[in-house]
Order: C-alpha cells, then structure tokens, then sequence
C-alpha cells in the first residue's frame, strides 16, 4: 500500500474592485493510486502593500506562474492606485 501525498492550485479566483486574487490549494492523499483525503487551505494577495507611509508592490515570487500571470495581468496602475487610495482613506 503506496500512500502519497500531493498538493495543486484548483481553484484561483480574482475578487472584488480592488482584484484580490484568492488562491485555494488542495492537498490530496492517496492509497494506491485512490484518493483517500482531501483538505484545502487558502490564501489571498492584494496587488500591494504599505510599510511605514510607502506602497510598495506585494511581492509575488513566491507563487506559482499561473498565479504570478494573473495577477500581473490584473493588477493595473490603475487598480493599485484605486487600492492604495481606498486604505488610506479608510485609516482614519
């Protein structure tokens, strides 16, 4: 009896006016080929971040290149700028 054990990217969504992506990764196990368990764990990236009073681009390296080409193709200058305005004014 084999058990193995694989995690995939099923599901990645983008959300909302500001272009969240949210990524939702399955890890499978399996006995012999059948699958026995599944469980999912998500994650979500904002097209950027603030440290201090600076924006800066949210660091997307560490993803898939599925991930990494939908979020460069979302993620405009415009939708960062629209991002970036909507926080600031919500830290009130």
């Amino acid at each position: 009896m084999a058990l193995t054990e694989t995690q995939v990217e099923d599901k990645i969504e983008v959300v909302g006016d500001h272009k969240h992506v949210q990524v939702r990764t399955a890890t499978v196990i399996a006995r012999d080929g059948a699958e026995i368990s599944r469980s999912f764990h998500r994650h979500v990236l904002s097209c950027s971040t603030k440290s201090g009073d600076t924006w800066g681009d949210t660091d997307i390296s560490s993803e898939s290149t599925e991930v990494q080409a939908i979020c460069n193709a979302v993620w405009t200058d415009a939708v960062k700028t629209a991002y970036q305005t909507a926080m600031d004014a919500a830290e009130i």
